[in-house]
């Protein structure tokens, strides 16, 4: 593993480079932004206990041990690098993904959070998201987190069913999925609940249990998704008999009912939230805001007044680590070109049921909604897309085929 010293070694050479690279890119180019959107800091933490069969996020296997403190001290490193590209930007939410953050110690999120007051300025109204996953929940732990400035929890609960949780993988079982939300719910009062269905032998009366149960803990927010099967997973190279597409779509259909009869309004694909509790880091996502991704295998998006830059860091913790220590953690960068700029925009902003106002397309892809027009028509003329003077949103059937709807503008 990379020592601490020999990271901390590589701060100016790095801020150098990333100064260089702002300057380029504050150069006239091709796109036309009046205005930079908001900013997110997105900070990944890849490792957890155990991978799950179905995962294909960048997460990786503790065995043994993590490496927290150069690990810590390199997300510093990453982030003074990063600078540049967003001076006098500030960051209005910031998430704490995985892998398990919450296998951090107490010492380690303070010191974490600790170094991010100290660079960055931050909004009033700052939301605080941190992943964590039942098993790990200790209760003076969450305490300390919070005490840190975690404000808000996305808990990967799965289901509550012991059986289900055994398919999936997951280190927890029914009694401890239970025991997180309680804990939870005594440190925060804005916490998310990570539901899956259509789960391997599932019923809809068993998955109609794991909703009921959910809605009893009355979170202020719910993640359900869908179980697929991705490609480099265990489970796509040995896949479990799951739901077939009807049973799966009565699921669906359940939940919409359900969650409406209990006052959570459904605002994105799998996102169903109490009036005003919406979650805003991923609400700056499906509407094309700007973010930073620091950590291994971390993603960014960061606009300038004409153009638009992605990032994406080195995934293996070993390979950031030493990228890190060389000046450069960044291992994939590009710009969104013109030609691509609709399709990466709709494809976020359909996502959203409500959808979104005309005139959001021009402040974020700093071009025309001519340049999408023949192809809205063609949305419009199928019944896939609403538009008026206020909104552009998915249909019904939109949403039912959102891909559908989505490749449209890839191929326009």
């Amino acid at each position: 593993m990379i020592p601490i010293k020999l990271v901390a070694a590589a701060t100016k050479p790095g801020i150098a480079t990333a100064a260089g690279s702002a300057l380029k890119y504050l150069q006239p180019g091709a796109l036309n932004l009046a205005a930079l959107p908001p900013l997110s800091l997105y900070i990944h933490f890849p490792w957890c206990v155990k991978k799950c069969p179905y995962c294909d996020f960048n997460s990786h296997e503790v065995r043994g041990g993590f490496p927290e403190e150069d690990y810590l001290a390199a997300l510093r490193l990453d982030l003074e690098m990063a600078l540049p590209l967003i001076w006098g930007r500030k960051i209005h939410t910031i998430f704490i993904g995985g892998g398990t953050p919450s296998l951090m110690s107490a010492a380690g999120l303070d010191r974490l959070m600790s170094d991010v007051r100290s660079l960055l300025p931050l909004d009033g109204a700052l939301e605080v998201t941190m992943e964590a996953n039942p098993g790990t929940f200790e209760a003076e732990k969450f305490k300390s987190y919070r005490a840190s400035g975690i404000n808000r929890l996305s808990i990967g609960i799965q289901s509550f069913n012991a059986r289900h949780l055994q398919a999936l993988g997951r280190i927890h079982d029914d009694h401890e999925a239970r025991r997180a939300v309680e804990i939870a719910q005594a440190n925060f009062d804005n916490f998310n609940l990570d539901l899956m269905y259509a789960l391997p032998g599932q019923t809809l009366a068993e998955a109609r249990l794991d909703l009921d149960t959910a809605l009893a803990f009355a979170p202020p927010h719910l993640s359900l998704y869908h179980l697929t099967l991705e490609p480099n997973t265990l489970f796509a190279k040995y896949p479990p008999l799951v739901p077939d597409d009807d049973a799966s779509a009565d699921m669906q259909d359940m939940i919409a009912a359900v969650t409406a009869a209990n006052g959570y309004g459904q605002y994105e694909v799998s996102a169903y939230a109490q009036p005003g509790r919406r979650a805003r880091h991923n609400l700056n996502y499906w509407e094309f805001g700007d973010y930073l991704g620091i950590g291994a295998g971390a993603h960014s998006k960061i606009s300038f007044p004409h153009r638009v830059l992605r990032q994406a860091r080195y995934k293996q913790p070993k390979a950031y680590l030493e990228a890190v220590a060389n000046g450069n953690p960044v291992q994939d960068e590009s710009e969104i070109g013109r030609e691509d700029m609709g399709f990466e925009f709709m494809l976020n902003a359909l996502r959203l049921n409500g959808g979104f106002a005309p005139n959001l397309f021009a402040e974020r892809t700093g071009l025309s909604l001519n340049a999408i027009e023949k192809t809205m028509n063609e949305a419009e003329a199928k019944g896939l897309l609403y538009r008026d003077h206020q909104v552009i949103r998915p249909t019904e059937f939109g949403q039912r085929f959102l891909n559908d709807l989505q490749q449209m503008f890839l191929q326009g």
